[in-house]
């Protein structure tokens, strides 16, 4: 590959990011002169790439949907299945790939044609997804106006209900995006409070970029994960599991992601888990599915928990096979679902 096509390549990338660039950081992110950043922009421009450019001490580059899809090696149908899947995957719990979905969405919504866009818009609103447990959901088209707005350091308002249902209007500087488990949460600067806060992506509704771009202030804490961590333990000091797990401590944050607010290894093998539950069953099943032995020492509630669901799973072991004869004449009704 030639030193001008990766350089492209590299722009590219850059501009596919859902913000505005200036010549000069471009220029100095590729280490070129701002003319030769002219002279790629109107390369991409020659092979379809919609970049507009914007003048002023706020001016630059960024790309934007044109009337149609540019190249990018995928046909209609292509974008819309990746547009869709990408949504499926924002919106719900899935492991390790949440905070990648919604940064890939925000992307290849940004330069989907309006037609395109109205059918993956149409094909979310025909589709109802079957959840997992009674976790809350999250808007996708939320999270990809967040995400932008994040990326663009722009000022954003939405409406949000607090805890005891309680309905405000807020206008916040959003830092960071983090995913905890099957929650999402805004790391923001509010304006109107003068304070850093944390929202719950679920219970925020209407949000929308102001236009109002401002300079990145300095979060209180090493990053934005650790920050909604010890906000949890600061507004909830109680409601906290301690477990020692018999297993690495390593082992332990693999497995449990960001559930696992602080692991302190034990030198045995094992380790001290201490976490913020969401709810007493979702940390009963996380200890459960570790596939190790562990103590317990704090809720009492969580041990009441484990022991009444222990006593249904042996009741369930016991009592096999005792309805055997009855399930295998069984015939499959007209509602059952195939399959």
């Amino acid at each position: 590959m030639s030193e001008t096509s990766a350089r492209l390549l590299n722009l590219l990338s850059l501009l596919q990011t859902p913000r505005e660039w200036p010549g000069s950081e471009l220029a100095e992110r590729l280490r070129v002169t701002p003319r030769t950043i002219r002279r790629d922009i109107g390369r991409l421009r020659d092979l379809g790439y919609p970049v507009h450019a914007t003048m002023g001490a706020e001016g630059g580059y960024r790309l934007a949907a044109g009337a149609a899809m540019p190249p990018l090696l995928l046909d209609d149908e292509e974008a819309v299945a990746i547009a869709v899947g990408l949504r499926s995957a924002a919106g719900h719990a899935v492991d390790g790939i949440e905070e990648a979905s919604v940064r890939a969405l925000a992307k290849l919504e940004q330069v989907l044609p309006s037609r395109l866009r109205r059918r993956v818009g149409t094909l979310g609103t025909a589709t109802v997804p079957m959840p997992f447990g009674d976790g809350p959901t999250v808007s996708p088209e939320h999270l990809t106006v967040l995400a932008a707005a994040v990326a663009n350091q722009e000022r954003l308002r939405f409406a949000y209900e607090a805890f005891d249902g309680t309905r405000t209007k807020r206008l916040v500087e959003p830092h960071r995006l983090v995913s905890a488990g099957r929650r999402w949460y805004l790391v923001a600067y509010d304006n109107e409070r003068a304070d850093w806060r944390i929202f719950r992506v679920d219970r925020l509704s209407e949000p929308y970029p102001t236009g109002v771009r401002t300079p990145a202030r300095e979060l209180p804490a090493a990053d934005a994960a650790a920050y909604v961590t010890e906000r949890m333990h600061g507004l909830a000091p109680g409601v906290v599991a301690a477990a020692t797990v018999h297993l690495p401590a390593a082992e332990v944050r693999a497995r449990l992601g960001s559930a696992a607010a602080e692991v302190e290894p034990l030198g045995d093998g094992s380790c001290r888990l201490r976490t913020s539950p969401d709810s007493l069953e979702w940390t009963a099943f996380r200890l459960a599915m570790l596939g190790c032995e562990f103590t317990v020492h704090e809720p009492a509630e969580l041990t009441a928990h484990l022991r009444e669901l222990g006593g249904r799973v042996l009741r369930a072991a016991e009592n096999e096979g005792e309805g055997e004869g009855a399930s295998a004449g069984s015939t499959r009704t007209a509602d059952t679902p195939e399959g």
